[in-house]
């Protein structure tokens, strides 16, 4: 017989190693940049196999923002424990989402970078990972209120903001510490804690700010 063969690899473990390849020429390169040539060399596989399991540039994106979303989602989540006061809680998940993101830069350049800046069918996708961390924050917000026995039903669109601003906050944060030499997780998500937290709970004492009397609209 001739030289040893090469052991038949799953579909699926072979779709996760392009997928693996395509993130990473993805986050490093940007989408218009990136080629299919290359995502199939990095994978070891011939790009007609790349296209027979994912069919097309557009399609592999995709899958990639898929998941990758899905598993920062999944990585805030199992890093939360329900029964934990709001502020443990939104401690937790701001530890959570940092070290996710520190450890896969690539992965996060595409999900906050490259998918909000090549088409709706793209943005969308990321978007719906966002609306769901920016759903876990809303409850929080509304948790706190709650514990600091005070009024719960704070307005609506108050609560809203207050989420908005604070994943945003994060995003940018995270974008900030991946290309930061010498920044840890944990001291990104100390940074947003310190600066979220005392400002939350001084609004849930009742303690607002608002401008004077000449600088009001």
């Amino acid at each position: 017989m001739g030289g040893a063969r090469t052991k038949r690899m799953p579909r699926a473990v072979r779709e996760q190693q392009m997928l693996d390849a395509a993130v990473q020429i993805f986050g490093r390169r940007g989408y218009m940049a990136a080629s299919m040539d290359e995502i199939a060399e990095l994978a070891g596989v011939s790009k007609p196999l790349v296209y027979l399991y994912l069919n097309s540039k557009e399609d592999l994106f995709t899958a990639c923002i898929r998941r990758e979303a899905a598993a920062l989602s999944e990585a805030v989540r199992a890093g939360v424990c329900p029964d934990l006061p709001a502020d443990r809680q939104l401690w937790d998940g701001l530890l959570a989402f940092f070290a996710h993101t520190a450890e896969h830069p690539d992965a996060w350049s595409v999900l906050h970078l490259q998918a909000r800046t090549h088409g709706d069918p793209f943005a969308a996708e990321a978007d719906a990972m966002r609306a769901e961390i920016v759903a876990f924050v809303t409850r929080l917000v509304v948790v706190a209120a709650r514990e600091a026995h005070r009024d719960p039903d704070l307005p609506e669109g108050e609560v809203a903001g207050l989420a908005e601003a604070l994943v945003g906050a994060a995003e940018s944060l995270a974008a900030w510490a991946n290309t930061t030499p010498g920044v840890t997780a944990r001291q990104t998500a100390a940074t947003l804690m310190n600066f979220a937290w005392a400002g939350l709970g001084n609004l849930m004492q009742g303690n607002r700010w608002t401008p004077s009397a000449e600088e009001a609209p």
